[in-house]
């Protein structure tokens, strides 16, 4: 039996799922998208039940593809019983969208969540009136302290039902039902969706077209406002019904705090800073941890072992990669994941975005896309699993080119660990300036050549509530599994690929064929090409590669202050490393990863060769 979740954004059905599902759920694309499912099992009376949580939604007949997905899924059948979420302090939209469910005739039931935040808001629902007027079972929760979330299973299994609901449409449109579903021995709900342009049958939807336009000379607007007009009539008169409101428990002055430009821009950038910081230090400090613990416990006894050279090297590379990948993903990933679960439960990642919107839109994104950026200073792959929160997918290619630029700490410790160490402070601040420049030219560029309609912003403010630590590590170790299973396998096979490569003697051929580039157009010595090569692997060994390559760690002695200039600046810009290539292809796709992978080896190549004739 499958369950599935349907709901707007933020109304708590996520973690309505997670807390049916536990910690054993799959992610999953619907087929013929890019759009993510969650797929659980619970047990319940000795059987296994699969529950899907689909994305959130305003509406079933818009054109977005989480619309577009959500609209086939339910038009295919797939789901047995429909669990329809609500946000109990916003009833009248969210019950435009069960309106809309209702119309389906699909077994279902409503879950009216966050009824704690309706009480402080002085609202009182009549359950047993919105039963009435749909026909369904409802359940009253507040998901965020588990409240009554063991009754959705036994109602969804022995109580669903077919909502009687009909939405009273103007009675040209009515008129326009009957005769599509007549003529075409079609249900009423394909003749509305019809009436939209929305279907397969070609001979069905040009006569749908005839009407609609009829419908839109008469009433002098599209045929998408006279429907959405008529359900949100429905919507407001049910409301209206079973809705009783009283003064408000709570005051609103912070708020009103957060989302103006004073003090609200200045909080903002105290706390990406502050997260910054947190994130870069303590993730700092456990990867050198861990680093430093795997090399006593696994390195260094493998590497004493008497073992055939091929089977050292391949075992030695498989070693590294560990330690690149439990590295990166425990210390800055984890770290990540629990601030912005802290962000979203705690309802302030909304009016972050708010504020960010109008410097955003300069880069070709809305207001969310300032979370990513920001958050690329730590890592970038967290940075780019944060992009999928964009809207559309115009906004997740722009990002996904930008936070690829943007100095991690990985790229810190090349920056502080050369350029700080050897050349100088403010050589290496000029090395951020550089990079923020271009960041900047490169979003202007793409915000006007990216194909794709750039939708204005409506942002739903999520209520201000204190986040629940157990949400919080249960929603972080969620994602974190999904990293360690993306990112870790390709990280294993390309450690072992380069291994292998070394010890054919690759590098050595390669170091000969790339001396002319190298020691002509870029002014750096072949080896130091070598190590750029290792920083696809983990950016910071282009460091540790080069120290070894030059056989010292004083890299002043063998190269000029310039040289090494260039190689951090290329290094910074090169392409990325493996880990945020394949989290770039989950997101994205081949296409477009290939496509940011060229772009910032031609620009890292570019910028290093202009520095270099700039200097003769």
């Amino acid at each position: 039996m499958k369950f599935v979740l349907v709901g707007n954004p933020n109304v708590g059905k996520s973690l309505i799922f997670q807390q049916l599902t536990g910690l054993g759920v799959e992610v999953s694309n619907y087929p013929g998208t890019t759009v993510d499912l969650m797929r659980g099992n619970v047990c319940y009376e000795r059987e296994i039940k699969e529950i899907v949580d689909l994305p959130g939604i305003y509406s079933l007949d818009g054109d977005s593809d989480e619309e577009k997905m959500v609209r086939s899924f339910i038009v295919s059948g797939q789901g047995d019983v429909y669990i329809a979420v609500l946000d109990a302090a916003h009833l009248e939209r969210n019950l435009y969208l069960l309106a809309q469910l209702a119309e389906f005739r699909r077994p279902m039931i409503a879950v009216l969540n966050m009824m704690d935040e309706a009480s402080k808001q002085g609202m009182e629902i009549d359950v047993a009136g919105l039963e009435e007027v749909f026909g369904i079972p409802v359940i009253t929760t507040t998901a965020i302290q588990g409240k009554n979330i063991g009754e959705i299973i036994p109602r969804a299994t022995f109580s669903s039902s077919i909502s009687h609901l009909e939405v009273n449409y103007d009675h040209h449109v009515e008129a326009a039902i009957r005769s599509l579903a007549s003529g075409f021995s079609i249900s009423r709900i394909e003749a509305l969706y019809a009436l939209q342009g929305i279907g397969d049958d070609p001979e069905l939807l040009e006569s749908a077209e005839i009407l609609a336009l009829e419908l839109e000379r008469i009433h002098h607007m599209s045929v998408h406002q006279i429907i959405a007009g008529n359900r949100h009539h429905c919507a407001h008169t049910i409301a209206k019904k079973l809705l009783r409101e009283s003064e408000p428990r709570r005051f609103r002055d912070l708020d009103r705090i957060l989302t103006t430009t004073f003090p609200g821009i200045p909080i903002l950038f105290g706390i990406l800073v502050s997260i910054l910081l947190v994130v870069f230090l303590t993730g700092s400090w456990m990867e050198e941890s861990i680093v430093e613990l795997m090399q006593l416990t696994l390195v260094d006894p493998f590497l004493e072992l008497d073992l055939p050279p091929l089977v050292r090297q391949v075992g030695f590379s498989f070693l590294l990669s560990l330690q690149a990948g439990l590295g990166i993903a425990f210390p800055f990933v984890f770290t990540f994941y629990i601030f912005i679960s802290i962000l979203e439960d705690s309802g302030y990642l909304t009016r972050a975005a708010f504020l960010a919107d109008r410097f955003m839109h300069r880069l070709g994104m809305h207001g969310q896309g300032i979370i990513p950026i920001v958050l690329g200073f730590g890592c970038n792959v967290p940075a780019l699993m944060s992009i999928r929160f964009l809207k559309s997918r115009r906004e997740r290619i722009i990002a996904s080119f930008l936070v690829t630029m943007i100095p991690c700490s990985a790229r810190t410790v090349i920056i502080a660990g050369i350029v700080a160490s050897f050349v100088g402070i403010a050589a290496a601040l000029s090395i951020y300036v550089v990079i923020f420049v271009l960041v900047f030219l490169t979003g202007i560029i793409l915000s006007r050549i990216t194909p794709g309609e750039q939708y204005g912003m409506i942002l739903e403010m999520a209520p201000l509530r204190r986040p629940e630590w157990k949400n919080v590590l249960q929603k972080s170790w969620l994602r974190i599994k999904e990293f360690l299973y993306i990112a870790m396998p390709l990280l294993i096979v390309a450690s072992i690929i380069l291994g292998l490569l070394q010890y054919a003697g690759a590098f050595e051929v390669f170091e000969s064929l790339i001396n002319p580039f190298s020691t002509t157009i870029l002014g750096i010595p072949s080896y130091a090409t070598t190590a750029l090569v290792f920083g696809i692997l983990r950016k910071e060994m282009a460091l540790e590669t080069l120290v070894i390559l030059a056989g010292t760690a004083d890299l002043s002695s063998v190269m000029t202050g310039i040289q090494l200039y260039i190689f951090a600046i290329v290094s910074v810009l090169f392409v990325p490393c493996i880990s945020t290539i394949a989290v770039l292809q989950k997101e994205l796709g081949t296409r477009i990863a290939a496509m940011v992978s060229f772009y910032t080896l031609g620009l890292g190549v570019f910028i290093g060769a202009l520095i270099n004739l700039l200097i003769k």
